[in-house]
């Protein structure tokens, strides 16, 4: 397993970094003063991948990817709130080596392209240092301090990863194997629900906002008169194709019965992979990010702690499983300050060096 290494950076004042999430829908660009919880001066803006180009090939859109954020973070570096950064740290929607090279995109550009050795991409493009990892990764740290046991950040967006935060470190292999739990077959038939990288049947399928939605999608049209008693029939205008993740959070929040039949439909994968991190390393913390879970608030993490009970935990109780689950911090800033808290870790390699995981 890899303990992650940052650059050295410059001592004496307190740093600003430059930050960026890269996401499967959106880019945003920030920056962070060491010591801060805040993030200020973002720039937000949609991501050039699959998001917006579902026609083109994954290489085409990895290489739109890549040229969209080196363009604006160096467009950022040379405004007043980028200039003086001591170091730039990306999070990327993938999974990554230990020396930064990403593996895959399932959410930025979904099935295989070329390995992308993404930190050294950027390091000859940027003038300062320059530290990429997985987004989850990135979020990870945000939590770190605060969370005195191991735990789990799982993120519920346009797809599903998570991490697990133990000894100070983030449980990933130096080859960018592990935390990809989003891409667990969870349904082996062939013609189970395809994701984005291009498997079948995975968690991030059937779990994750995009998931969520197709089905809701599927039973409108499956059940036209239960569709029709929904709180969503209103702002689809009657069009199964015309619910929106914002919709059927809505109507999950105000207790919709369609709508939250749906919604435990996918979160039974969701809770047999929690009960599989559980059984297998003992972890009893499980923290929930990502646009989608936020949305839904605490009726999210009631709903997962109803299908997590009736699998039952090895050895607990209801009042404990459902003590395992908790909602992370409800804004989009977990990868931009865990980021600025992994450029000013303690562990500190060559200067200029990069690294990912």
């Amino acid at each position: 397993m890899t303990t992650l290494s940052v650059p050295a950076l410059a001592t004496g004042a307190a740093r600003r970094y430059v930050v960026a999430d890269l996401g499967g829908t959106t880019l945003r660009i920030g920056r962070v003063t060491e010591g801060s919880d805040r993030v200020e001066a973002v720039r937000r803006m949609a991501t050039e991948g699959l998001d917006r180009h579902r026609g083109a090939s994954a290489q085409d859109l990895q290489d739109r990817v890549v040229e969209q954020l080196t363009r604006e973070l160096d467009a950022y570096l040379a405004t007043p709130e980028g200039s003086g950064a001591s170091a730039v740290g990306v999070s990327f929607a993938g999974p990554m080596t230990k020396d930064g090279t990403v593996l895959a995109g399932p959410t930025l550009w979904g099935g295989p392209a070329a390995p992308l050795p993404i930190t050294a991409v950027l390091g000859r493009r940027l003038a300062v240092p320059v530290v990429v990892a997985n987004d989850i990764t990135a979020a990870a740290w945000r939590y770190a301090s605060a969370e005195p046991e191991p735990f789990c950040l799982i993120t519920i967006s346009s797809g599903i990863g998570h991490k697990v935060f133990r000894n100070g470190e983030v449980l990933v292999s130096d080859s960018g194997h592990g935390g990809e739990i989003g891409h667990w077959r969870v349904d082996p038939r062939e013609d189970a629900v395809p994701c984005e990288c291009g498997g079948r049947g995975h968690l991030g399928g059937i779990a994750s906002g995009r998931g969520v939605l197709t089905a809701a999608h599927r039973a409108a049209a499956a059940d036209p008169e239960g569709f029709a008693r929904s709180a969503l029939t209103g702002p689809a205008h009657g069009s199964p194709d015309g619910i929106t993740n914002q919709d059927l959070a809505r109507a999950v929040r105000a207790g919709d019965a369609f709508a939250t039949r749906v919604l435990r439909g996918c979160l039974l994968p969701l809770a047999m992979a929690v009960n599989c991190v559980f059984t297998a390393i003992g972890v009893r913390r499980y923290l929930f990010i990502g646009g989608f879970a936020v949305a839904l608030g605490p009726r999210f993490v009631t709903l997962l702690g109803d299908e997590l009970t009736k699998l039952g935990c090895f050895g607990l109780d209801e009042q404990q499983i459902r003590a395992m689950l908790a909602l992370g911090a409800a804004d989009d800033d977990h990868c931009l300050l865990g980021m600025a808290r992994m450029l000013a870790g303690t562990l500190p390699a060559a200067a200029g060096s990069g690294g990912g995981a």
